[in-house]
């Protein structure tokens, strides 16, 4: 991939916001964008506002890179997998950002306006990121940022196995925070989510979701309420420039690095002698997430867990998040991906929908099963001071 020169910084359009609004009304329009209005509640885990949102586009998505179709002069050597990134269909590009990336749509949206940062060459997800990725997402955050209509965006970023990731080609996605509160009703009223009906750590009723959960996570106390270890770290301030590629970089390297030493009591190969990884497959699973202030990693030991229910009317007031001695049966999965760092657990189907409502505690167990645990990590709550050169 080409290199990114740190100190000259990489300008998406000015009118970015505009661009892939434009494009996605269009690409809904003519159908080369699956996307329905999805419905929101949201539930107190800990106190911390959660999204819980049904996408029926979901059900659509095809997991990992389907095949092409068949040639009728195929050769004999195994087909290419399909590469939704590799010359995108026109409706759903929107724009170059540089010589090594583009910006699409998310051909599968979960909120309006879904947008993607690709490599053109193919890059492996499962890779570090370089600087070029870096630098190419936060100027389309910057974009945003820049624009009186523009607004958040809030990026992430799923790596290995257990991230819920599903494309091996290298890719960010993009979510306008505004269009994130689509579906959510004018007064949340909550569910309050403590893990086995007990009370000990439900949150207050009317708790509102009201900014990604990656912002919230530069304060230790808001971290240190979530079942699993994050590591997060300030990458600009008030009034201050954008950062540069290599200080974006070197960021993602140091909570990278801390996140796999988090992930080592548990079996997992981490860096060795202090010696910090700067390229290559990434020794775990983690999610990236990334704001206009905020980056934010979580190392990942599942995607997620089984949803069930009472498995009998006679049973259904057992509750508890499908503990204790009441049977039940498995309805679904929550899969978690990157937007677990924007405070939100995406289903696709009704069912699932409906029984995660009834029985929020379900939400907290699956959340303390998919990452590090506190309590076994053997480490204080990580620090989240600015970078040096901010």
């Amino acid at each position: 991939m080409p290199s990114y020169p740190g100190a000259v910084p990489l300008l998406a359009p000015k009118n970015l916001h505009e661009l892939v609004r434009t494009a996605f009304n269009r690409a809904r329009a003519s159908g080369d964008v699956n996307f329905y209005p999805t419905q929101a509640a949201v539930l107190a885990v800990n106190s911390v506002p959660f999204q819980l949102r049904f996408a029926p586009s979901l059900a659509n998505k095809p997991k990992g890179a389907p095949l092409p179709p068949p040639q009728h002069n195929a050769s004999p050597s195994p087909a290419k997998p399909f590469d939704p990134f590799d010359n995108p269909p026109t409706p759903l590009l929107i724009t170059s950002l540089g010589a090594s990336h583009i910006l699409v749509l998310n051909k599968f949206a979960v909120v309006p306006e879904h947008a993607i940062v690709a490599t053109r060459a193919f890059a492996p997800q499962t890779h570090l990121l370089a600087p070029a990725d870096l630098a190419a997402v936060y100027a389309c955050i910057d974009a945003y940022d820049r624009e009186e209509e523009g607004g958040q965006l809030f990026a992430f970023f799923n790596s290995g196995t257990h991230s819920g990731a599903s494309q091996p080609h290298r890719h960010v996605q993009l979510l306008p925070v505004e269009r994130m509160r689509d579906g959510l009703p004018d007064t949340h009223t909550s569910s309050s989510s403590s893990g086995g009906g007990d009370g000990e750590t439900g949150g207050s009723a009317g708790v509102e979701w009201t900014d990604v959960l990656a912002n919230g996570l530069l304060d230790e106390n808001t971290r240190t309420r979530l079942p699993f270890r994050t590591f997060a770290q300030r990458i600009r301030n008030s009034g201050s420039p954008a950062p540069d590629a290599d200080a974006l970089h070197a960021a993602y390297l140091a909570l990278y690095s801390q996140a796999c030493a988090a992930v080592s009591p548990h079996g997992h190969h981490h860096d060795v002698d202090g010696i910090i990884q700067e390229e290559g497959e990434a020794r775990i699973s983690y999610n990236l997430a990334m704001t206009r202030d905020a980056m934010v990693v979580v190392p990942r030991l599942a995607e997620g867990g089984e949803i069930t229910v009472p498995s009998s009317p006679a049973s259904a007031s057992g509750g508890g998040g499908g503990g204790g001695a009441t049977p039940r049966k498995t309805i679904g999965k929550l899969a978690l991906n990157g937007t677990v760092l924007a405070g939100t657990a995406l289903v696709k189907s009704a069912a699932e929908w409906d029984a995660l409502r009834q029985d929020p505690g379900q939400v907290l167990n699956i959340l303390a099963r998919i990452g590090v645990p506190w309590e076994n990590d053997g480490g204080g709550a990580p620090p989240s001071s600015p970078l040096s050169s901010l």
